[in-house]
């Protein structure tokens, strides 16, 4: 288990941000928060986390897709804690819509928060970041083989494994490690309020989506830092996860053939038209 003296993680108000902030804290490394708000019960998870850990954290609150504001509230976590040897991006948002029905004010807004984000955040934290430290950007299953209805959200996260690709190749030189996650669907509030019926969800989506199955988020979490821990470039979480993304690799051929007749079937059965 390796020790990180002072962790910056967005997104850690809620899901896969908040329990990889825990975990952190409860080693006692130092964690810098930041998030456009932080609720009650987050806080106290925090505070429960840092008193296991005999550790420390702080809040700094900022909009990913805000490039002036994460720049501002990176410099103020490094005053306070020092350099990060760990920086994760893992705010993120999803749409479950077809293109069609994508208004394209939403689609950019997708594009602002998944992809844009994570470039600003790698812009703030890397200057920052010594030899032996690590950058982690949270993309999805989604950044590799993308799914029916989820054509901004497909794009952004391919967006971020393809910038994630490039950091690899421009700091790994300098020893500073990139490690770029590709979740299948995890059990956190983004995802339940995606499902929501008043949100509109595409059933054909969704249907595509149980094939691989949802993570539990304390699963997830422990996979995702175990391979950050040990170096690793790609974390894909879960067999079906990996699975699916090396046939994809391998057979995309067959793989599409599956995913079109997965489609056509869900479609007849949800009486999708068009």
């Amino acid at each position: 288990m390796k020790q990180w003296q002072h962790s910056i993680v967005t997104g850690a108000g809620s899901g896969i941000g908040l329990g990889l902030a825990q975990r952190l804290l409860r080693r006692g490394g130092r964690v810098s928060v930041i998030n456009r708000s932080l609720k009650d019960e987050a806080r106290a998870l925090l505070d429960e986390a840092a008193n296991e850990g005999a550790s420390q954290w702080q809040y700094l609150q900022a909009d990913v897709s805000d490039e002036a504001a994460l720049h501002t509230v990176v410099e103020a976590a490094v005053q306070s804690y020092g350099s990060p040897d760990l920086a994760i991006n893992s705010a993120g948002i999803a749409v479950s819509k077809t293109f069609a029905n994508t208004p394209g004010s939403e689609f950019e807004h997708v594009i602002n928060v998944n992809l844009n984000g994570s470039a600003y955040f790698a812009a703030a934290v890397l200057p920052y970041m010594q030899p032996g430290s690590r950058l982690a950007l949270i993309a999805s299953m989604a950044g590799l083989v993308s799914n029916y209805g989820y054509s901004a959200y497909g794009a952004s996260k391919f967006g971020v494994v393809g910038l994630a690709t490039s950091l690899r190749y421009e700091y790994e030189p300098l020893g500073i490690g990139i490690t770029c996650v590709c979740p299948p669907e995890v059990h956190t509030p983004m995802i339940v309020a995606e499902r929501k019926p008043e949100n509109n969800p595409d059933p054909v989506c969704l249907g595509l989506k149980d094939i691989v199955g949802t993570l539990d988020v304390d699963y997830a979490c422990d996979s995702i830092l175990k391979g950050i821990d040990r170096g690793r470039w790609m974390v894909i979480s879960g067999f079906m996860a990996r699975s699916t993304a090396l046939t994809a690799r391998i057979l995309p051929a067959a793989f599409f053939a599956f995913m079109r007749f997965s489609i056509y079937r869900l479609r007849r059965k949800y009486a999708v038209s068009g």
